[in-house]
């Protein structure tokens, strides 16, 4: 009764729009309070939640997401990919997703990927022709690719909540996010079909030239990163204060970022790390409540009971993750259900970088949905437009989302190659 009545007071916070992160924490400390468990105690569970060695690499990629967007990196990303691919048909739609997938790999949130790359490519595409819903649909869409390619903060959240490989679970998101940017242009190739009034931008092989001489440094950064942790000089955090450093030395070459700017970069970063640990605070303390009352060992016989297959329970889980997506922080979500999904996972033979993965791309899909999809929001506020018109550009991209996520089920071997290959 009391869980029930402690489930009742979170569903109706999260209905209220309260911040994730309090509609947890407010209803957990009362509840252990009113067991009986002393203040002091409970807020030392929320305190040791984020004493975790891996979490030291979020700030670091935080502030590396920060660096790239604030140094101009978007940009030089968007000017080489137009020169190159603005003359073709649709053009700027495989820019989008083109320049998403290398910001990626420095940005590693579909948020900061949204914010900056949506103030640049929403008005290019409105002057070229491209429909609003277009522009607004294969931005958001594309911005999912961050947290999917490593390096991937969400990857990180997972690999220290299952204490696995955060390398490897890096390794394995490759091929998926690869084959994201592939689907969304598919997408693109058929939408733009139907679109007579794009106008091409001019080639000029000076420009690609120009433009490609410029972003041959920001390529690097992602081949230090990985190339880093995946051949074991640096462990993750190591590897993001690498990248920190080489951001920095090539925002301040480029003369794109000033030393008066590093105070509201600094700022922006502890903002964001805050709230992200706040959120894993939180939703640690609900963890340990539900761990106390023995949900997890109730959800492992209700999932045996339900089925004995490891295809089925994979369904499960992506169709759990989708609607869990689409009311609560995807951190959050991580937190507080890998703890519990994890053993039964095990229990199927499931392995838990595969898990990782499905549950990440299934989250990620939550960002692009109502009621708490954040990019839905970031993309409302650049383009100055409704929520609603934005989600109803990303409908036709989502599809390939959800037909990636039936092809990690299918075929879970494929996602675990790449970090075999590479001996992880």
């Amino acid at each position: 009764m009391n869980l029930l009545l402690l489930s009742l007071v979170i569903i109706a916070l999260l209905a209220l729009r309260v911040p994730v992160a309090f509609c947890f924490l407010g209803p957990c400390l009362g509840y252990l309070l009113l067991d009986g468990q002393s203040l002091g105690s409970s807020l030392r569970l929320v305190v040791n939640a984020t004493a975790s060695f891996p979490l030291l690499a979020v700030p670091l990629f935080v502030l590396l997401g920060v660096l790239a967007s604030r140094g101009g990196i978007a940009d030089l990303l968007f000017d080489f990919a137009l020169a190159v691919l603005g003359r073709v048909r649709g053009g700027l739609g495989y820019v989008s997703v083109g320049v998403s997938l290398g910001f990626s790999w420095m940005s590693g949130s579909a948020v900061a990927d949204a914010a900056a790359l949506g103030k640049i490519q929403i008005p290019a595409m409105l002057r070229a022709g491209y429909p609003l819903r277009f522009g607004l649909g294969v931005t958001g869409s594309a911005a999912l690719i961050a947290p999917v390619m490593p390096p991937s903060i969400p990857a990180v959240i997972f690999a220290g909540a299952a204490a696995v490989s955060t390398g490897a679970l890096f390794a394995a998101s490759v091929i998926p996010a690869l084959l994201m940017a592939l689907g969304l242009c598919v997408v693109v190739f058929v939408l733009v079909r139907r679109t007579p009034d794009i106008v091409p931008v001019g080639f000029s092989w000076a420009r690609v030239r120009e433009t490609g001489r410029r972003v041959i440094a920001p390529i690097g950064a992602p081949v230090v990163i990985l190339g880093g942790i995946l051949t074991g000089a640096f462990t993750p955090t190591e590897a993001a204060a690498v990248g920190v450093a080489y951001i920095l030395v090539l925002a301040f070459a480029y003369r794109r970022l000033r030393v008066r700017d590093l105070p509201g970069v600094l700022a922006e970063t502890v903002v964001t790390t805050a709230g992200i640990m706040l959120i894993v605070a939180s939703a640690s303390l609900l963890g340990y409540i539900l761990a106390r009352e023995q949900v997890p060992q109730a959800l492992t016989e209700g999932f045996f009971g339900l089925t004995d297959d490891a295809t089925v329970f994979m369904v499960l889980v992506a169709v759990l993750m989708l609607v869990l997506g689409t009311v609560i922080d995807p951190t959050a979500v991580l937190v507080l259900v890998v703890p519990i999904l994890l053993p039964i996972s095990s229990g199927f033979g499931v392995d838990p970088i595969v898990l990782g993965v499905l549950m990440i791309v299934s989250l990620m899909i939550g960002l692009l949905t109502p009621p708490v999809g954040t990019v839905l929001y970031v993309l409302s506020s650049v383009a100055r437009t409704r929520v609603g018109e934005v989600f109803r550009g990303s409908l036709p991209f989502i599809v390939p989302l959800l037909v990636l996520l039936a092809g990690i089920i299918a075929f879970p071997d494929a996602v675990l190659w790449l970090p075999r290959a590479l001996g992880l």
